[in-house]
């Protein structure tokens, strides 16, 4: 059965309307209140005050090409339905974040300068910043969560190799891969404590609002969660499926001694030419489902025996009943 598109609609909308209306917002906000604003507006501070000055035509211009190319440009990778389902999700964050950032700033400069005769005393309101990575970040993962996987499915027609292993169905089996509790603890440690450095040297609380959401990013695309039940073999990522493949699928599940750095190119959810994925946490040995497609799903755990002879048991089951 193929299932196969070109284009996300809900990456398009996210990932290259979103980004487009806000660039229009900025200029329609450039227009409207050009006439209150300075003929020479500050757009850069220094610790003293304002040091860097243009025309609002000239920073509309600026954000605009910096909103397209930078925000856009990482976005937009989550319209591609062939791309991996992951790297979309990512990068619609990344890129809506910075989106979010760049539109909130840009408003705040305009704002913070209305009605003013010229902008040599202008002071920036800097929880601005926070707020637009807050408001981008959570926009970012509203999109990421409409995104779905169009990849291609087929369903095997013939059982798993007699040789691969068997056993019992005692499902479901839940794995829990990646950052563990402490070293999750101890990463948000460090980084709370360089925002408190920040915030106390800023005045401000404005470092949080940038930390917060990093930090769930970062901690969040490092955690994942592996079932396997009677369904198939699903891989979840902030709450969401993020490679997953049917028990219909399956050709063979076999077990495989697996280094993350030699064979995948580093750690943790990878992808290794065409259709090979990889969620690779340690080294040692890793369940490997091959799909009726051609694609693969390594998933390194000390669990790989008993997840490679359920899976073939299930699809021995299968073709049985039919």
């Amino acid at each position: 059965m193929s299932n196969s598109r070109t284009f996300d609609p809900a990456g398009v909308l996210f990932g290259i309307g979103l980004p487009a209306l806000a660039a229009a917002v900025g200029l329609t906000l450039t227009r409207l209140w050009s006439p209150r604003l300075p003929e020479t507006i500050a757009t850069h501070w220094s610790g003293s005050g304002p040091d860097g000055f243009s025309t609002p035509g000239s920073l509309a211009a600026t954000m605009v090409i910096v909103i397209l190319l930078v925000g856009c440009g990482a976005s937009a990778i989550a319209a591609l339905a062939g791309a991996m389902l992951m790297m979309r999700r990512a990068m619609l964050i990344v890129g809506l974040t910075v989106v979010g950032l760049l539109l909130t700033l840009w408003i705040a400069l305009l704002a913070a300068q209305l009605d003013l005769a010229t902008a040599v005393n202008v002071t920036l309101p800097m929880w601005w910043i926070g707020l637009g990575i807050v408001a981008g970040a959570a926009v970012g993962v509203l999109g990421a969560s409409t995104l779905r996987d169009y990849r291609e499915r087929s369903a095997a027609t013939t059982p798993p190799d007699p040789r691969l292993p068997r056993g019992p169905l005692d499902l479901p089996i839940t794995l829990r891969l990646g950052l563990g509790p402490t070293t999750t603890a101890v990463l948000l440690g460090i980084g709370a404590a360089i925002t408190a450095g920040l915030c106390a040297r800023a005045g401000s609380w404005w470092p949080v609002a940038v930390f917060v959401p990093v930090s769930v990013l970062m901690v969040g695309l490092l955690r994942f969660r592996v079932t396997l039940d009677e369904t198939g073999l699903w891989v979840r990522n902030m709450g969401m499926t993020v490679v997953g493949y049917g028990v219909e699928e399956l050709v063979g599940a076999a077990v495989e001694e697996v280094n993350p750095s030699r064979d995948f190119g580093g750690w943790g959810l990878r992808l290794k030419g065409r259709g090979n994925y990889g969620v690779v946490t340690t080294t040692g040995p890793a369940v490997v489902f091959t799909a009726a497609n051609g694609q693969r799903l390594t998933v390194t755990t000390p669990r790989a025996e008993e997840m490679a002879g359920a899976l073939n048991a299930l699809a021995d089951r299968r073709l049985a009943d039919r």
